[in-house]
């Protein structure tokens, strides 16, 4: 047991005394409870010790040490500097095996949480910054409840005026203590059970160890004493060496050592006795007031006549109004005292300025006649002597000097370890509750992405029920209606109302694209809160699983080189912080910046007005009006925009501006920043990635790769191919704005970004992956559809349901291996051959046709 006295600073006002406590450590809470002997009943307080922190500063004094709460910070001092180095030692033990214990997750947890915290909570700490100090034995532990407490200065000082009923529940518990004691044998110094004494005399220093354990556990389990109190006490009365006992003292202390532990125990009763009797003089006052008001009450409730309690209640006035009377008397006395205190003090204070003054007057004459007596002495005595004098105090002096620095480093030593130790162990309880807040973290975010399916999954049905309203009944058509308006009007963005969001789904990402579509089509807004749960869950799960390991293997990325690994990284995706400077390195590797280039074309276009100057004026409201740098015509990116599509313009005159090119330059600056670096990814996208003639007037290159894309369709996913040519579907009219913008307006901004990382790193041949990927996708739910027109109405929208990123890159680049790039290149140059046959033939046609309606004239 962690018990013993130690003194505790009490602080009322200006006042700051020590008060001498019993302390004792409760394990089951981690409390030190504090009382005012070892014999009371009820605590004057406790001390939280698992959020507390321990401080011992050389300054305070010896023994001092500090134990710090978040709401308060305990003062205490121990009698020797081994005793405050045991009860730091040991309260940082205890502290440590609770928050240990606590950390613990209850059996039957979820198991993602179990997992990462096994085997850590039993780690032991071998680093020992302060070796163990040895118990003192005579001053802590249930030894020392037997001892008398440490003595102050006068009786009623060690009362607790804070906690006065607790003060009066102890004392009237051991004045009945005491004379149950009494009544027991007649004498208290009788003890007749106490005659068989053991053989060895440390089994029974146990015994009397164990009862004083037993006490105090019963006080603090149950509140009461239990009925092998009385037997307790007894051991006590025998441990203290009253003088009806002296076969029971021990027979190795001399007489003298015998006379000087009664007249310590004398004195202990005496002191005690003092203040019981002031405090029975208190509760006598207290009591004969009661007895008086008892008295007028009995005469008012025994009067005979009304006339009689009338008078009865006029007297308890007047004498209402005469205390009232004499209460203003004594208080105009108090002021006009508190006056002349004031007048006193001040008076004092200049006497005490002139005593002042006088005393440095008279040490500086001290100090004159002290200098002329040593100078005299000097000059009388030999030159030799007087040095050798000198020498001699002031080597002294240098020892005295060089003793007390070396205590001093001691004591400071002592503190640094110490405080090494305290920092240590704080910082491994921070690292345990750190792990164990991210391990339920983890579970938090399971289980709000596992609600967020379920909630998706509620809402698909009500869109399943929405689509299928028109045959349904009238009182379960407005039921339906009713469950999607009550669906609607939760916000997803703001989260749950009642706990925290761990992941909100805010309005806007990181780059300004809108989280959730505004549909404006009432029957797409429940389709809309579908894809908001979506990207929520995702987000969830991802986070730590996924995300956060990529974002570590992307910051121990250094240079950036060619290699697999890189590729395998930009595949899986690039996170915001890096995706600015792995975009600008991949542009300047395949673009070389001409000086003064860009700055160039500017001053041109403003000095020669370009012909697609005014279809880029219109293209320009019509960009990315899902992303708020560019939804309205003040948006700071708008003229940014044009200034680079109009250089694009005067930089490639073979091109010009087509549409779609607005959306590849809107992306590129999002994403750099500077208008210049964006300038430049559009020119290796238009230049370098895409094939020659992409963006031409005729855009055949991009009819090529419908083509092409259509045989790669019928190879990987030959099922939804025969689908397609069942209902005459052409998939091109879904797909060829796909090829010209790289998805841009057909996927969610954060899967859109991933394709594009991948697509600047390895060209063209990512966009035919993530086509295939995408309807291989929802490739179940395509085969469901058995109409044309539900199928075309399905494409329109399909692309913005995929939510989950990483399951379409799996399938973009490990479901549909192997595709080479020579068979890409094979397959464009075949179908490019037949596409240009059929464009001459169609000349040819149209050349005939045109000479035929010559011929035959108007």
């Amino acid at each position: 047991k962690l018990c013993g006295y130690l003194n505790k600073l009490g602080i009322k006002g200006p006042i700051k005394t020590w008060k001498s406590r019993w302390f004792f450590y409760d394990e089951n809470k981690c409390h030190l409870l504090y009382y005012r002997t070892a014999q009371d009943i009820n605590p004057l307080g406790s001390i939280d010790i698992a959020s507390a922190s321990f401080d011992c500063k050389v300054e305070n004094g010896e023994g001092v040490f500090e134990i710090r709460t978040p709401s308060r910070v305990f003062t205490l001092k121990a009698i020797s500097k081994q005793a405050t180095m045991y009860w730091l030692q040991q309260l940082q033990m205890r502290r440590w095996e609770f928050c240990n214990t606590q950390s613990r997750f209850p059996v039957g947890s979820s198991q993602l949480v179990n997992e990462p915290l096994a085997g850590r909570t039993n780690v032991i700490d071998n680093e020992d910054f302060l070796p163990p100090v040895k118990t003192p034995t005579e001053v802590v532990g249930l030894k020392a409840a037997s001892l008398p407490a440490p003595q102050t200065c006068t009786a009623l000082q060690n009362i607790s005026l804070k906690h006065p009923w607790t003060e009066i529940q102890n004392t009237v518990h051991s004045i009945c203590g005491s004379k149950q004691l009494w009544g027991n044998n007649g004498n208290i110094f009788s003890f007749s059970e106490f005659q068989e004494h053991p053989e060895n005399p440390d089994e029974e220093q146990e015994a009397k160890v164990e009862a004083g354990c037993a006490v105090k556990e019963g006080i603090l389990e149950d509140g009461r004493m239990e009925p092998r109190l009385n037997w307790v006490r007894k051991a006590r009365w025998m441990n203290s060496g009253f003088p009806g006992l002296p076969e029971e003292l021990p027979k190795e202390r001399n007489p003298m050592d015998k006379v000087g532990v009664l007249q310590q125990q004398i004195l202990t009763l005496t002191e005690e006795v003092k203040s019981q009797k002031e405090l029975v003089k208190l509760l006598h006052k207290a009591l004969e007031a009661a007895q008086q008001e008892k008295r007028v009450s009995s005469m008012y409730l025994t009067a005979a006549e009304d006339k009689d309690r009338l008078e009865l209640v006029r007297h308890k006035v007047r004498q209402i109004a005469d205390l009232t009377s004499r209460l203003e008397a004594l208080e105009q006395e108090k002021k006009e005292l508190e006056q002349m205190l004031t007048l006193r003090d001040s008076h004092i204070q200049e006497l005490k300025e002139h005593v002042q003054l006088l005393m440095e007057k008279n040490h500086a004459k001290q100090e004159v006649i002290m200098a002329l007596t040593e100078q005299m002495a000097r000059e009388l005595s030999d030159p030799l002597q007087e040095a050798n004098t000198i020498t001699a105090e002031t080597l002294y002096k240098q020892q005295e000097e060089v003793e007390h620095l070396k205590d001093d480093i001691e004591a400071y030593k002592t503190q640094n370890q110490f405080l090494n130790s305290e920092i240590h162990q704080v910082t491994r309880l921070w690292t345990s509750v750190a792990e164990n807040e991210k391990a339920l973290l983890m579970k938090c975010a399971c289980l709000q992405a596992r609600n967020c399916q379920m909630e998706s999954k509620y809402l698909m049905v009500l869109r399943k029920l929405q689509e299928a309203m028109p045959g349904l009944p009238s009182s379960h058509a407005e039921l339906v209606r009713n469950l999607i308006q009550e669906a609607l009007q939760w916000d997803v963005k703001e989260g749950a109302e009642e706990g925290f969001n761990l992941n909100p789904v805010s309005e806007y990402d990181e780059y300004g694209f809108m989280t959730v579509p505004d549909y404006e089509v009432e029957d797409w807004k429940l389709l809309a809160k579908i894809q908001a749960l979506e990207i929520k869950s995702n987000n969830l799960r991802s986070q730590e699983v996924v995300e956060k390991p990529l974002r570590d293997r992307w910051n121990s990325v250094g240079e950036l080189s060619p290699s697999a690994e890189l590729k395998n990284l930009i595949r899986s995706g690039i996170p915001v912080e890096h995706r600015q400077r792995v975009w600008r390195w991949i542009v300047s590797r395949h673009c070389s910046h001409l000086p003064d280039h860009y700055q160039q074309l500017l001053r041109q276009s403003k000095s020669t007005e370009h012909p697609a100057c005014r279809q880029i004026e219109l293209d320009l409201p019509r960009t990315l009006t899902n992303n708020k740098h560019f939804s309205s015509p003040t948006s700071q990116l708008i003229p940014k925009l044009r200034r680079m599509l109009l250089a694009f313009s005067w930089h490639n005159p073979a091109i010009g501006y087509c549409q779609g090119l607005n959306r590849l330059a809107a992306v590129a600056l999002l994403v750099l920043e500077d208008e210049e670096s964006a300038f430049w990814c559009l020119v290796h996208i238009v230049e370098n990635l895409m094939p020659a003639d992409y963006y031409s007037d005729t855009l055949i290159t991009s009819q090529v790769d419908q083509r092409v894309f259509k045989d790669f369709l019928s190879e990987k996913l030959p099922r939804l191919m025969t689908h397609f040519e069942q209902y005459r579907i052409d998939v091109s009219l879904i797909t060829f704005n796909w090829f010209l913008v790289v998805f841009v307006d057909s996927l969610v901004s954060d899967i859109l970004l991933r394709v594009w990382d991948a697509f600047l790193y390895e060209g063209t041949k990512v966009i035919f992956r993530y086509a295939l990927a995408i309807f291989k996708y929802n490739e179940e739910e395509i085969l469901r559809i058995h109409d044309s027109v539900e199928i075309y109405q399905y494409l329109r929208f399909f692309t913005r349901m995929i939510m989950d990123g990483r399951k379409l890159m799996n399938i973009a680049f490990n479901d549909l291996n192997p595709f080479p790039m020579k068979l890409l290149r094979n397959r464009r140059s075949m179908h490019r051959e037949e596409l240009e046959a059929e464009l001459c033939e169609l000349e040819q046609i149209k050349a005939a046709y045109v000479k035929e309606r010559a011929e035959q004239g108007p």
